[in-house]
């Protein structure tokens, strides 16, 4: 057999034989690879990756930003799936060399929603796939936020960092009745906590990851912006495109109870 099909950023992969042997770059993609029956399949994955608890028993090929190769190599893969923001592309460019190399850009809920389906296809497990996507849709669609506050959302510290406009989070934080105040940025802009202040957000959200911000940072950035709102919040949930949207209209209900 000879597949061909496209990723996200419009490459060609070609496929000579079904999928049996994956490897995953990509944290929430592998939770989803697990989620539509894979579990056999993936072999290897980055040290990131935690769901479900299958996960531990595959071999770990380093980090998001540091891919082991010779590790990828010992597993002679027949799919390797990436994507443009998590993955460095120089390792990206050399594993495109020797293997099938699909890569993601998820910037938005629906581009997560065409690269769950496109996966599905790729994988041979479209029905599965397609009853996920619908779960989460279905879920995602009822929930309709009550509010509209104007929020900042924090990533990183020294320098502290912020989301743009063109980023999934973005999206999530609108979904969850978030305005971000950062929203004409784009990617992930260097911020300090005077320029945040003179945006005057209703509300300042620490993300648990990639920093994981703790009870400590809420309330130090409380007393430097005089009593500012400030929340700790699960980055998961923002960040992560996949099986993990599932959780999100509870997370964000349970958001404007605490």
């Amino acid at each position: 057999m000879m597949e061909v099909y496209e990723d996200m950023l419009g490459q060609k992969i070609v496929l000579n034989k079904p999928v049996k042997r994956i490897v995953s770059l990509v944290p929430s993609v592998t939770e989803f690879l697990f989620d539509i029956g894979l579990g056999n399949e993936v072999v290897g994955v980055t040290r990131f990756c935690k769901y479900p608890d299958a996960v531990s028993d595959k071999l770990k090929v380093g980090g998001t930003k540091n891919v082991d190769i010779d590790k990828i190599d010992s597993l002679a893969p027949d799919l390797i799936i990436a994507n443009k923001e998590e993955n460095e592309k120089p390792a990206i460019d050399e594993l495109q060399k020797r293997y099938p190399v699909w890569v993601g850009e998820v910037k938005t809920i629906d581009d997560a929603f065409v690269m769950m389906n496109n996966l599905g296809v790729l994988t041979g497990k479209v029905n599965n796939a397609t009853n996920l996507i619908t779960g989460i849709k279905d879920s995602i669609s009822a929930f309709k936020s009550s509010t509209n506050l104007r929020a900042c959302y924090l990533i990183w510290k020294k320098p502290f960092m912020t989301v743009g406009g063109d980023t999934f989070i973005n999206s999530m934080m609108e979904k969850a009745g978030f305005e971000n105040v950062f929203k004409d940025r784009t990617r992930y802009p260097i911020t300090d906590l005077d320029e945040i202040m003179a945006l005057s957000p209703d509300v300042i959200l620490l993300s648990s990851e990639p920093y994981f911000f703790k009870e400590k940072d809420k309330v130090e950035i409380e007393q430097l912006c005089s009593g500012q709102t400030v929340k700790l919040i699960n980055g998961e949930i923002f960040s992560w495109y996949g099986s993990r949207m599932r959780l999100a209209s509870d997370y964000f209900k349970s958001l404007f109870k605490s």
